[in-house]
């Protein structure tokens, strides 16, 4: 295990993190269309409101209180119902306590001092956010000082799966806004001061990430081995086939990554394969035209819906029309001279929904091969390295990446995700690592790149 695991702490990696403002479960889905599209998370944790305010709060309290997780999956699947179609100006009032899948293990509270070996293990188990106490004299960590109490870390370690516990904490020293009184803690988050307690930052798993990208050198030769050879490929993927209805897809969405692939059987001799072409994920809808995007999904195909509608379609063969959000009302008033708004039909295209298209494209009732664009799914091969592919998904805010044969780029193989990443980073690497994962990638250039039956991610 790479000793940065042992080194670092939670708090090593909130330095400069903005002060988490609840987004409470009476909000509309309209707000969190807002929220999401001006976050950085790609989802957004839904709380319950605080019963008694004036009462000090625990980490126990704290966990009862958040509800979920919310990512524009869930709000495009919402809006996508017959009721929320027909009366689009009323689902957007809705609260999103009715839309939000509650569980709220997604998130934990956890000390500053928390080991990050510690962080890893929660967030492969599922955990996808951690709530870390905000205090104003938290500094970082040196790795010298970390040092100092990884003495006591090991020593209580079989107790330090609880996230509040205080094994997995240390002393440190903060300076409360309201006196000038200086407080030393040794428990937990519940033991800081109230003007500490109330202020939290939340950590995702990209910050992780992004965190463990620039320590690369420390985690050799992990980060040049192939995904492949590190077992970080998932094969348990959920996939829809492009003829289907998109909202099929609503049905089969996995927990995490929160993403279909939308794909085309294929064939290889005897082997039956899928193509990739696209996928209906919470990534790619997060900023798009969520109210396009619902009745896209609740009309069209899933290959429709992932390929766009070209701008420049014929009327006659493949004019897709759709209600429009900015008017409602009937169509007849604005004719007979009433002073209703009219619904307006309007070409459902890739732009409409965000995605951009190529000009030089053709649409998907003329061909296949159309743009790709923003629509495209991000694809990495069985033969790509780790630090590559967490690059891949830093760069584009991703939080997976399909994986592909090395000699078919859209011939599907599996995914990785955040949880597959940390995973392979603090799994027990194999002594002959860095022969093996060299001589796998050169290898696989001229061979197939089907995955063996005994493969175990």
């Amino acid at each position: 295990m790479a000793s940065v695991f042992l080194y670092h702490v939670v708090g090593d990696l909130t330095v400069g993190k903005p002060v988490m403002v609840e987004f409470s479960e009476t909000e509309t889905v309209e707000a969190a269309i807002k929220v999401i599209g001006e976050s950085t998370e790609g989802g957004i944790p839904i709380w319950k409101k605080r019963s008694h305010k004036n009462v000090a709060e625990n980490a126990e309290m704290r966990q009862q209180r958040f509800l979920g997780i919310l990512n524009p999956l869930d709000i495009v699947a919402f809006l996508a119902r017959d009721s929320c179609l027909e009366d689009q100006e009323k689902a957007l009032k809705t609260p999103v306590s009715e839309v939000v899948i509650p569980n709220n293990s997604l998130l934990k509270e956890v000390d500053p001092g928390t080991r990050l070996i510690d962080a890893l293990e929660m967030m492969k188990h599922g955990v996808r956010r951690l709530l870390v106490p905000k205090s104003l004299g938290w500094k970082g960590m040196s790795k010298r000082f970390s040092i100092l109490y990884n003495g006591k870390w090991l020593k209580n370690l079989d107790n330090a799966t609880t996230p509040s516990s205080s094994s997995n904490s240390i002393n440190f020293t903060t300076t409360t806004t309201t006196t000038t009184t200086t407080t030393t803690t040794a428990t937990g988050p519940s033991s800081s001061t109230t003007s500490i307690r109330d202020k939290f930052c939340c950590l995702s798993r990209e910050d992780v990430i992004r965190f463990l990208i620039g320590c690369l050198g420390a985690l050799a030769p992990l980060p040049l081995s192939s995904i492949f050879s590190i077992g970080a490929i998932n094969l348990n993927y959920c996939s829809i086939d492009a003829s289907l209805p998109a909202i099929e897809a609503t049905r089969m969405v996995p927990q995490d990554p929160s993403a279909v692939a939308v794909v085309e059987p294929t064939s290889d001799g005897q082997q039956q394969k899928k193509k990739i072409i696209g996928e209906i994920s919470a990534t790619k809808l997060w900023k798009c035209d969520h109210l396009a995007a619902a009745w896209a999904l609740a009309n069209l195909s899933a290959g429709q819906f992932v390929m766009g509608v070209e701008d420049n379609m014929t009327a006659t063969s493949t004019s897709l029309n759709f209600p429009s959000n900015e008017s409602e009302g009937d169509t007849n008033s604005l004719s007979n001279g009433g002073g209703g708004s009219v619904t307006r039909a309007r070409k459902f295209s890739s732009r409409s929904i965000g995605f951009f298209s190529n000009p030089s494209g053709q649409s998907f009732g003329l061909g296949r091969s159309m743009y790709r664009g923003r629509s495209a799914p991000l694809t990495c091969k069985v033969s790509s390295s780790l630090a590559a592919v967490m690059a891949q998904m830093l760069s584009h805010r991703a939080t997976h990446v399909w994986v592909t044969e090395v000699d078919n780029e859209d011939c599907l193989v599996g995914v990785v995700g955040y949880a597959d990443i940390l995973g392979a980073v603090t799994r027990q690497p194999s002594p002959a690592l860095a022969s093996a994962s060299s001589v796998s990638i050169s290898v696989s250039v001229g061979a197939t790149a089907t995955i063996p039956e005994n493969y175990t991610a």
